[in-house]
């Protein structure tokens, strides 16, 4: 469904939702083949599990895999110890939750990885499944968490980049052309699109000749039928769609078809209290917005529409 700015409180909340329909991995690291045949069939039903058998194996494995939400590693195992494997993992993969197996009093390896963050919790052997599963729970709990506060964090720094760029831009760009280019630099690359097109409006409708930038090379310009461009110019507001496969109304674009795009904002500036430029990101996933962050855009908005009415870029 589209949304305008005053629809605020319809869009949904779900930084991770992506990530949470798929399931979490889990790499279950132990020499010992039956236990980690346990782990692997306590755990299979909920997680994507991976196995290794020793920390050298596990590290191979991260290599290859990326990022997992939780790591069980047994303490005593030939070559490297549990934690000292787990210490090898946080430089590379710090949100990642790391819990250590042991059936002996390691009490100073414990408390060491335990007091530097490297271990969230550790679980004595024999391990009862019921313990174990409610432990790996609260990690993954936690590990959403921690996804979630970095992409918080990484996209207020590129809100705050952004903001920056444009002001920047506002005060050394020769011409509106210029202007224009950084801008759409700034917003595709900002915002990870997979597409990204700023487009001039003359008389209500786009200019399909001249005033076509991207940040990406050999771009198309943007449909006249495309309906969110056109309730972005008629309501003179952000438009957001976050799942274009599910609506009815784009279904029959050959646009959208053709480039498989699935998630579309388009952000109208207005210049003398008409909109001059509409600015399209798309992406081939769904891209769910916060609250807050349709809120930036309108206020970056705003800030574009302030500079475009700057003397400097007015030739």
């Amino acid at each position: 469904m589209s949304h305008s700015i005053p629809d605020l409180a319809s869009i949904s909340h779900h930084l991770t939702r992506l990530e949470r329909l798929r399931k979490p991995k889990l790499l279950v690291v132990d020499d010992e083949p039956d236990n980690l045949d346990l782990l692997y069939r306590t755990f299979r039903r909920e997680f994507q599990v991976l196995k290794a058998e020793s920390g050298v194996a596990a590290l191979e494995i991260l290599a290859n895999e990326g990022e997992v939400a939780v790591i069980i590693s047994d303490q005593r195992m030939p070559e490297m110890k549990g934690t000292e494997f787990l210490s090898k993992t946080v430089p590379q993969f710090p949100n990642t939750v790391r819990i250590i197996l042991t059936g002996f009093t390691d009490v100073e390896d414990l408390v060491e990885a335990i007091n530097s963050g490297q271990v969230f919790k550790y679980i004595t052997k024999p391990w009862d499944p019921a313990e174990m599963k409610a432990v790996v729970q609260r990690a993954i709990e936690t590990y959403e968490l921690l996804q979630q506060r970095t992409i918080e964090l990484q996209r207020a720094n590129v809100q705050v980049s952004l903001l920056k760029t444009i002001v920047q831009a506002s005060r050394e760009s020769s011409d509106l052309a210029s202007f224009m280019q950084t801008i759409a630099d700034a917003f595709g690359n900002g915002f990870g699109a997979d597409m990204c097109v700023l487009q001039k409006i003359e008389q209500g409708a786009l200019v399909q000749t001249s005033g076509v930038f991207s940040c990406l090379a050999g771009e198309q310009p943007l449909m006249q039928d495309d309906p969110l461009v056109q309730a972005a110019i008629a309501s003179q507001t952000i438009q957001i769609a976050d799942h274009i496969a599910k609506e009815a109304a784009f279904s029959t674009l050959d646009y959208y078809t053709r480039t498989g795009i699935n998630s579309q904002i388009v952000i109208p500036f207005r210049c003398k209290g008409e909109v001059a430029v509409v600015l399209s990101l798309q992406w081939v996933q769904p891209f769910p917005l916060q609250v807050e962050e349709v809120t930036s855009l309108h206020l970056l908005a705003h800030q574009v529409a302030l500079s475009m009415a700057c003397c400097p870029i007015q030739n």
